[in-house]
């Protein structure tokens, strides 16, 4: 199991610069709107310096990171919801991603033209958002109805999602997004509608080469929208994330070092999406493989098993665990099973991130 997302702004604002340094797919970008017509989707390997220190332990024929997939699609105007800009079709293609990265301009260049004159990443989240808003509102508009009149013939779950639809509708009418006034369990009761504001949101400030800590006014601005929403938040510069798609892993390392960071801007958003998601991350250890499995967080051991395969679930027998430190302080699995470091856990345990897992089973 890995995770998508979707890459979503307005035009100019270095989305597809910033999916291009991350896939090095070649996704088009140019200095006028809706250049990308159709999604940009891309493969990008989840950096893990555990993935690489049991590597390095075990050395095994390869090693297999988790993997993200990204969503870039077009930028969207004022007006996407009711079709400006393709936008109907353009927010449809990220209906089904796990959560969105919201990409806001945080940098002067008069180079690239900013669609509304200036830059100003409070009113250009306003102008998302509320597109996102409305799309929703009219996914809910056509279900809402249909649940009236079936909740009248008794209709059992029609009846219960009703009061869920009415609170959505006051949401969206006083301008408030869908994860405002879901819960966990309410959310489940409207799944299928595919809300777009009940998705986890990251925002991503994209500044200028000499704010990479993001201590501008604008990075501010977002930064406090994003502690206001309880979302996610990362700061990225587009050209410098570009640069280091370029370099070897040697490279990269030593530029990285020469700028005061121990992990590029990519790879602080790939992790804080994991954490908005609640998802963690074990490993299994061999001679072939190495390799980095992503479930969510609270998952059982059947659960993770069925993340390498389904058969694996359904046969499970016992999970053989090592916990990462353990595993790495004695540096191979028979070390670990002499000291006692090796436990043999069963239905109910609860995979813990970072475990190095071996699965017992038998279909």
């Amino acid at each position: 199991m890995g995770f998508n997302c979707g890459i979503i702004g307005l035009p100019n604002v270095g989305k597809s610069t910033i999916f291009n340094a991350m896939t090095a797919a070649g996704a088009e970008a140019s200095n006028y709107p809706f250049c990308t017509i159709n999604p940009n989707i891309g493969m990008v390997p989840l950096r893990d310096p555990r993935l690489y220190k049991l590597a390095e332990l075990a050395k095994p024929e390869r090693i297999v990171p988790t993997a993200v997939e990204f969503v870039d699609i077009a930028g969207i105007v004022k007006g996407a919801s009711k079709g400006e800009g393709l936008g109907n079709q353009f927010l449809g293609n990220i209906r089904g991603v796990d959560t969105i990265a919201h990409v806001v301009r945080c940098f002067e260049d008069p180079g690239i033209v900013h669609v509304a004159g200036k830059v100003d990443p409070a009113g250009d989240i306003e102008v998302i958002e509320t597109e996102l808003i409305l799309a929703d509102m009219d996914a809910l508009e056509r279900r809402l109805d249909k649940a009236v009149k079936l909740a009248k013939t008794g209709d059992k779950a029609m009846a219960e999602a009703l009061p869920v639809y009415n609170a959505l509708k006051a949401a969206f009418e006083a301008g408030r997004p869908a994860r405002c006034v879901l819960t966990k369990e309410t959310a489940q009761l409207v799944k299928d509608l595919t809300l777009l504001t009940a998705k986890p949101i990251l925002y991503v400030a994209n500044v200028a080469e000499d704010d990479l800590a993001g201590a501008s006014a604008a990075a501010s601005v977002v930064r406090e929208t994003a502690a206001r929403e309880g979302a996610g938040f990362v700061t990225i510069c587009g050209k410098i994330e570009s640069e280091i798609a370029e370099l070897t892993e040697e490279e990269r390392v030593e530029f990285l070092a020469g700028l005061g960071l121990k992990e590029s801007g990519l790879d602080r958003l790939a992790h804080e999406a994991y954490r908005l998601l609640g998802l963690i991350t074990y490993f299994t250890v061999g001679k072939k493989e190495v390799r980095a499995w992503t479930v969510e967080a609270g998952a059982k051991a059947p659960q993770a098993a069925g993340a390498i395969h389904s058969d694996f679930e359904r046969g499970f027998i016992r999970a053989e665990v090592i916990a990462y430190d353990a595993f790495v302080a004695c540096g191979t699995e028979a070390a670990c099973r002499d000291k006692g470091l090796l436990r043999v856990e069963g239905k109910d345990y609860r995979v813990a991130d970072g475990d190095v897992m071996h699965f017992r089973f038998n279909v």
